[in-house]
């Protein structure tokens, strides 16, 4: 009989004879039931094939029963097989395709599941409460969200055959699987909807708040559950609200839950003392978690594994260390939540000893089998300053987590490696949320706040929405996002980002002064800069050190207040800097104030006489008012001192590729194309109305010359490179080493109406974004 094909081959105890017995069919049945293991069920199904009763719809379908139940990948495939020969002589019963579907649902094959549900609907046959409980328990088991609100789906549609909608079990198994997704609104919108409750609904309501980000809200649910005696309490549900006070940090409200649960009657077991001992080390009370721990006799795991990682977590390493020496000494066996909580507090010593003596017990016991021990072990070398042994654990690992990038990230930059730090974010496969934070928030206490903005607004490209990390409000986040206004040129935005500082309770420090003038600054607020500059004394008690200064002369000579800036410089209480004396010649050169130029780089090279770029400054003053001659006196001493000018540089990539231009220099080898765009430019904007502004050209040459000169600036070509280079529409971003200069400006503005393209230029000062004729900076740069 075609029966045979599907039989196991014998195992060697299945070669005796069952009992006489065993050929009544109740007698198989109750075999089969009993059976542990699918060696039993195997010899159970030999002895069926033997004596012919696979034919018997009761042998059968409890043997696929069986085979369904043991769950494994070899039964599953027995089951099936079973199955598939059941129909050939029999139609298949609900109850059979149960067996199947909670067989495959059990073991994660969510897929398989779905399709033995899909094929016994297509038979003709309706699902009942069976059908739906193990396929819900399944779809929660693999974290399969999809599958469980199509179910979901499904059973709002035909829930009300025989009463499969209201029943309890179902209702409570998907208010688990919506708590298990943190989908905590469905979860309790299905509880709501109950007709009836028990307290494994209200258990699996307050678990979910108590996990989630709503600890309170668990706490209330469980007072609400025991009202008026409502539902009795059981210790998993005690349980998970002591949790949720943990969480909370609650020890008042957490005693008071374990004392109702006590007056209730609830027995007192090893996991509800475990929840005891972390609520009472998470709020602070060590002592009396050490006395209730110490005075149990029956410790598990999960107990030692909660006082050694809240000791990490306090910053108890020393105790946590010895701890683990003491378990290991009682003959209880570490799992993986035991090592990387040693893992944790051995880091924290910062002892390389230590930590490699840690190391070498992983080792020994074959512990470095789990991805997240070996970024326990990197990050102790890290936090020891061991970097090569971290690498070594790192580079050959075979499944790097994200975790495991993230801890080493986190480790260079900890141990000032910046170029180790940035190599390997770049070669992450992909990032995640604490990936995108590290470097952020290094960014900011390192105050390279352009480049936190500029990884930020990456990291929003990337599709990654910044979370309450990235947005940390603290001074130094504050700070940040104010000074990146005061880079865009965005004044106004700064100063509100100021008063939303202070109405968010945070008090500013100095350095958030020196960001928000600098706003002002670059947005041409002076009242508000002078209002600032004052309150920093008068409102927050800060005197105003040289750098304040330096950026109140900065926003004056922007604004073209030169005699203002050189009285508050001689008002000064302390010595100015050359950076002061600087910032008042740069004003002095944007306005043409010759004799206050001279005497500000005068000053300046008596405080620093390396500053080559003072000489620069002082020479395009002299040129741009025509006294050549002292352009060549002071070149000459330029040459003397042996310093060049650096050249105008821009950078544009396109297609993955860095292209490099450099003022006046001819030598891309697309030169031939970018001339004659830059040829259409001109004559396209000529006819918008742009002249050439030739004072810009700082040469003592004709008319002609300085025109061409002027056409071949550095972020002109790399434009006319990104027009070329580009599909239409597409942004061009140009990065410059040096100022941007007003002609340059000017002509950008145009180029992004008469082409209809957005150009970013980012120059050694600021961010200017250029779209349709006009420019971020309001022309005030």
């Amino acid at each position: 009989m075609a029966a045979t094909s599907i039989s196991p081959s014998p195992s060697p105890s299945s070669s005796q004879e069952l009992p006489i017995f065993f050929r009544d069919t109740k007698s198989v049945v109750n075999h089969l039931k009993l059976s542990k293991n699918i060696e039993e069920i195997k010899r159970i199904h030999c002895q069926i094939t033997k004596h012919g009763l696979f034919h018997l719809p009761s042998a059968s379908s409890n043997l696929i029963y069986a085979y369904s139940r043991a769950g494994t990948a070899l039964s599953l495939d027995y089951a099936i097989k079973a199955f598939e020969l059941f129909c050939e002589e029999h139609k298949a019963t609900v109850f059979l395709w149960n067996s199947l579907i909670r067989g495959f649902s059990s073991a994660g094959h969510v897929d398989e599941a779905v399709e033995l549900f899909v094929q016994m609907v297509d038979e003709g046959l309706m699902p009942d409460h069976f059908t739906f409980r193990p396929l819900l328990a399944g779809f929660t088991k693999a974290f399969a969200f999809q599958e469980g609100t199509w179910l979901h789906g499904l059973l709002l549609k035909v829930g009300s055959y025989g009463g499969v909608q209201d029943d309890i079990f179902i209702q409570n198994s998907l208010i688990h699987f919506y708590a298990e997704h943190g989908e905590l609104e469905s979860a309790h919108r299905v509880f709501d909807n109950m007709r009836e409750r028990n307290v494994v609904s209200w258990t699996s309501l307050i678990d979910g708040y108590a996990r989630g980000d709503d600890p309170r809200k668990a706490v209330h649910l469980f007072w609400d559950m025991v009202a008026d005696n409502k539902i009795a309490p059981n210790s998993v549900s005690v349980a998970c609200a002591v949790s949720a006070c943990s969480k909370l940090q609650d020890l008042g409200s957490g005693e008071r839950l374990f004392t109702h649960a006590v007056n209730s009657g609830i027995d007192f077991s090893i996991n509800l003392l475990n929840t005891l001992v972390d609520l009472y080390m998470k709020c602070g009370a060590v002592e009396v978690a050490e006395r209730l721990f110490h005075e149990c006799t029956d410790r598990n795991i999960v107990l030692w594994n909660t006082m050694l990682s809240n000791y990490a977590r306090h910053g108890m390493a020393q105790k946590s260390v010895a701890l683990f020496n003491d378990m290991l000494i009682s003959g209880t066996k570490p799992d993986r939540v035991t090592i990387v909580a040693v893992a944790s507090a051995s880091a924290q010593l910062g002892e390389a000893m230590t930590g490699r003596r840690f190391h070498g017990y992983i080792l020994r016991n074959s512990l470095d089998v789990w991805h997240d021990v070996s970024n326990s072990i990197i990050d102790i070398y890290m936090k020891c300053g061991e970097l090569d042994a971290a690498f070594r654990i790192f580079d050959p690992m075979k499944q790097k987590t994200v975790v495991s990038w993230n801890t080493v990230i986190n480790g260079c930059i900890r141990n000032g490696d910046w170029t180790s730090a940035w190599k390997h974010f770049e070669e992450m496969p992909w990032r995640d949320h604490v990936s995108w934070n590290t470097m952020i928030a290094a960014l900011v206490q390192e105050s390279w706040f352009e480049d936190a903005i500029t990884l930020f607004r990456e990291m929003q490209s990337s599709g990654m929405r910044p979370d309450r990390v990235t947005m940390n409000k603290d001074a130094s986040a504050w700070t940040a996002a104010i000074g990146a206004m005061a880079v865009e040129g965005n004044g106004r935005r700064a100063i509100y980002l100021f008063s939303e500082m202070i109405k968010d309770g945070i008090k500013p420090d100095t350095i958030v002064f020196v960001q928000v003038l600098t706003a002002c600054s670059h947005g041409g607020l002076v009242k508000e800069g002078r209002q600032f500059f004052q309150s920093m004394t008068k409102d927050f008690g800060f005197a105003p050190q040289v750098v304040h200064y330096g950026c109140m002369v900065d926003l004056l000579g922007r604004a073209g207040l030169l005699g203002e800036a050189r009285l508050l410089i001689e008002s000064m209480p302390m010595e100015p800097n050359d950076i002061v004396w600087g910032a008042l010649l740069a004003a002095c050169c944007v306005h043409h104030d010759l004799e206050q130029a001279e005497y500000a780089a005068e000053k300046v090279l008596e405080l620093s006489p390396g500053r080559s770029g003072i000489y620069v400054l002082l020479s395009n003053v002299y040129a741009s008012a025509g006294r050549w001659k002292d352009v060549a006196e002071v070149r000459l001493l330029l040459k003397d001192k042996g310093v060049r000018k650096l050249p105008g540089s821009s950078l544009i990539e396109i297609e993955g590729m860095i292209h490099e231009f450099t003022s006046s220099n001819e030598s891309h080898s697309q030169m031939e194309l970018i001339s004659e765009m830059l040829q259409e430019m001109g004559h396209k904007l000529s006819l918008a109305g742009y002249v050439p502004n030739l004072d810009k050209v700082l040469l003592d040459v004709n008319e002609e010359e300085k025109e061409f000169l002027l056409s071949r600036h550095s972020e002109k070509m790399a434009v006319a490179y990104g027009l070329l280079s580009t599909d239409r529409g597409v942004p061009i971003r140009v990065v410059k080493n040096l100022r941007i200069c007003s002609d340059c400006h000017s002509f950008m503005k145009l180029v992004s109406v008469v082409y209809d393209r957005e150009i970013t230029v980012r120059d050694n000062n600021r961010f200017h974004h250029f779209e349709k004729g006009q420019c971020s900076c309001s022309d005030y740069w």
